[in-house]
Formats: structure tokens, C-alpha cells, sequence
């Protein structure tokens, strides 16, 4: 099996570490604050009690959620700027050149590219404007795409010396503003006709051509059963091969999670209700992250209980007692490599076929009306089960985690019998 998997990956992290998929993966990361910021606002003003909306009302008056509004929009609303800076700057940083010019010239590429103004609803065009309408979630791809473009032709540059050289004694500052004048010339140049071809060609910006093009496509992709399955299976696959799945998957897939839920919270922003089949997206970054891998990839609290309730060999109990504490701030890599699962193959078909069972639990809770679809706010990653589907689900967030939580406590409790069996003749 290890021979096998060992060919596979191969193969895999190839593809996966190349240096643009590194620089999506680290540069997305750096988003990771100002989403959470904005969903500690945006939670506040959705919190999940009826009550709750009564009793601030009482104290504030009808508009108290405006400021908080205020906030998360100043957030999630420049996703997509926050996202071309960051990806551009971990690109040119991990090639050894000047991060910050990179990241200057892929956001002033990235507004080059974007229309300008926007449309009010009689018609009228209103110009000197940057439109959030493509600054958030819309503008996702377009942000990476332009960061790895714009990292690639500026670091090209200056690997070649095509540069403007000044003297030694010149402050390194000064030195490495003018070194960016000549990719920054070509990298806005070059927007300027990408701005002019998409606008003759195709009557839009290339911000709205490949957000119709290729963004929407992805994302309806990913927002299937389907494409919630084959996610978390090759997370479990790679994670049990020893290989920290989620951080490749969702490296890639993160940021179509995160913009299928920036685009519900857009449609709640409008003053509309999500339709699940109309206009609501199901599959988003919660779904995964806070359902599906609370306690870690492979759902292994259901491991960690099945072993309390039934494991007799020393080394089975020890390990679960050890690993329940971080299990429930879903840290799992004590029992991942301590049990071990990696290449164990007792462990295998529980470690994929328990997450797959929570994706099809919080899948069928959404379509059937029992939990609402997710919209932009989030929760950090350590949050514990329960609290996190309280604060992201209110009540029916709580009763499908629990749901989640007794399905991989059923489907591991014969494995780990299994597995405990054969530790127990190992200590005979």
C-alpha cells in the first residue's frame, strides 16, 4: 500500500508544490485575520437567538446592527485586494526579491483591470469609484490570477537585472523603488491592454469576464454533493498517507468555499432570503471546516470516544486520554501519528468514510430546510464542536454536529475494537 501511495504522491505534490500553488495556498492564508475580525461583527449582529435581535433593538433602536455591518463589510467586501497583495507578496518573497513592490503593483493591476465606476438602479454611470461589488468575494479568481501573473513578470525582472541600478550608497528604500519602475511600466502597461481588449472583445471588465467565465463555473462545481465528497476524501486519503490534506485541498479549493458563502452573505445584504436550489450556495468553507473536520481531519473525535468506551490495551487508552484534550480544539495529530492512522489500514476506510458520512448529514440538513445555508461569518478554527455550530447554526447547528459526532462514533467503534485487539496481543 505504501509503495502504491508512495507513486501517487509523487505525482500529486508535484502539481501541488509548485511555486504559484504555494504562493495561493501561503498568500490566502494571510485573509485568514481580517475574515475572522469580520465575522466576530458579523456574528454579533446575526446572532443565532431570536431574542437577542428583541433585546438590542430595546437598547439601540431599529439601525444598532448598522455599525457592525459597517465592519464586516470594510472586510469581507476587499477580500479579493486583501488576497491580491498577499498572494503576490509570498510569490516574490519565496523567489528572494522585494515582496512589497510586488504587492503594490499586483493591487494597482488588479484595480487597472476592474471597472472604475458602477451603475445606479436608473442607470446612471458614476465614475472614480473602486465597486465592492468586485472587490469581495467576485473577484476572487481575477485577485489570483493577477497576484501570480504580476509576481511572475516582476520577479522576472529583477532575477534578470532589467532594472534601473542605482549606487551602493543609496538607501536600500530609494534603491528598491526605482528597481521597480521598469516591471511596474510593463506590468500596467500590460493591464491597460488587458483592460482595452476586454472592454472591445467582450463589453466587460476582465474582472466580470472571468467571474462569468471561470469563477461561476468553479464554483457551481464546487457546490455539488459531489464535489463536497471528492474534497474530503482526498483530504483523508492524503492525511492518512501522511500528507496534511487540508492544507493542500483546501489551499486550492479554499478560496471557491469562501467566495460560494461570500456570495449568500451578498444576497442576505440585499435584503433578500436564501433559497436552498434557487440562489443559495450549500457547499462553503463552514460546511467543511466547522462540520465536517471539527476535531480534526478524518472526524477522529469519533475515534477518541469509540476508544474511551471499549479500548482495554494500555496503549489504546493512553493515546485516546492524551489526544482528547487538543481533539476538541480539533487538533488531531497526536492520535494521527501517536495511534498511528497514517499507513495503518485498520484505519483507513473509517478515516475517509466517517467525514464523508458528516458531508452527507450536513448536506441533506441544509436541502431539507432543518439548517440554513452559511453566510460569510466564520469561526477560528479552534473553536470547540458544539460551540462552533452554535455560534455559526444556533440550535440546529448543535444538533447536527451532534448527529455528525454519533455517525464516526458508529462507523469507527468496530475498527478500533479491531485495532484494540491486536494492540492488546502485541502487550501479551
Amino acid at each position: 500500500m505504501k509503495d502504491v501511495m508512495n507513486k501517487f504522491l509523487d505525482k500529486f505534490l508535484q502539481a501541488v508544490n509548485t511555486k504559484s500553488i504555494t504562493a495561493i495556498k501561503d498568500g490566502f492564508l494571510l485573509t485568514m485575520p481580517v475574515s475572522l475580525v469580520g465575522s466576530i461583527f458579523l456574528l454579533i449582529a446575526e446572532f443565532p437567538v431570536p431574542a437577542w435581535n428583541t433585546f438590542m433593538i430595546g437598547i439601540f433602536g431599529d439601525a444598532w446592527k448598522t455599525p457592525f455591518y459597517q465592519v464586516s463589510g470594510a472586510t469581507f467586501d476587499i477580500l479579493a485586494i486583501v488576497a491580491v497583495i498577499s498572494i503576490s507578496y509570498i510569490y516574490a518573497k519565496n523567489e528572494k526579491q522585494d515582496g512589497f513592490s510586488s504587492a503594490i503593483l499586483s493591487l494597482v493591476s488588479f484595480l487597472i483591470v476592474t471597472n472604475s465606476f458602477v451603475l445606479t438602479e436608473s442607470g446612471e454611470k458614476i465614475g472614480g469609484v473602486i465597486p465592492k461589488a468586485w472587490t469581495g468575494g467576485n473577484g476572487i479568481i481575477t485577485a489570483i490570477l493577477v497576484a501570480i501573473i504580476t509576481a511572475k513578470i516582476f520577479t522576472f525582472f529583477l532575477k534578470r537585472n532589467i532594472t534601473i541600478k542605482l549606487p551602493e550608497t543609496v538607501p536600500a528604500g530609494v534603491s528598491n523603488a526605482f528597481s521597480a519602475l521598469i516591471p511596474g511600466f510593463v506590468i500596467m502597461a500590460g493591464s491597460m491592454t488587458v483592460f482595452i481588449l476586454s472592454n472591445v472583445f467582450a463589453d466587460a471588465s476582465l474582472t466580470e469576464l472571468i467571474f462569468k467565465v471561470l469563477q461561476t463555473p468553479l464554483q457551481n462545481l464546487s457546490d455539488t454533493l459531489a464535489g463536497g465528497l471528492i474534497m474530503t476524501v482526498v483530504m483523508s486519503v492524503l492525511f492518512w498517507a501522511g500528507i496534511h490534506g487540508p492544507n493542500i485541498v483546501m489551499g486550492i479549493m479554499g478560496p471557491i468555499l469562501t467566495a460560494n458563502a461570500m456570495q449568500n452573505q451578498e444576497i442576505i445584504n440585499s435584503g433578500k432570503e436564501l433559497i436552498v436550489g434557487e440562489n443559495a450556495k450549500i457547499m462553503t468553507i463552514q460546511l467543511l471546516d466547522v462540520f465536517v473536520k471539527f476535531g480534526g481531519q478524518g472526524l477522529t473525535i469519533g475515534l477518541l470516544i469509540a476508544a474511551l468506551l471499549v479500548a482495554k490495551s494500555s496503549r489504546m487508552k493512553e493515546i485516546s486520554k492524551l489526544s482528547l484534550t487538543p481533539g476538541l480544539f480539533n487538533i488531531n495529530e497526536p492520535v494521527i501519528y501517536g495511534l498511528p492512522i497514517v499507513f495503518n489500514p485498520t484505519m483507513l476506510i473509517p478515516f475517509v468514510l466517517a467525514p464523508v458520512v458528516g458531508v452527507l448529514i450536513c448536506y441533506f440538513s441544509i436541502i431539507t430546510g432543518f439548517m440554513a445555508p452559511f453566510s460569510a461569518a466564520t469561526v477560528p478554527w479552534t473553536t470547540p464542536v458544539l460551540v462552533s455550530g452554535f455560534l455559526l447554526g444556533g440550535v440546529q447547528g448543535v444538533i447536527v454536529q451532534l448527529m455528525v459526532v454519533a455517525s464516526s462514533v458508529a462507523i469507527y467503534f468496530p475498527f478500533v475494537k479491531r485495532l484494540d485487539k491486536e494492540y492488546r496481543a502485541e502487550e501479551a
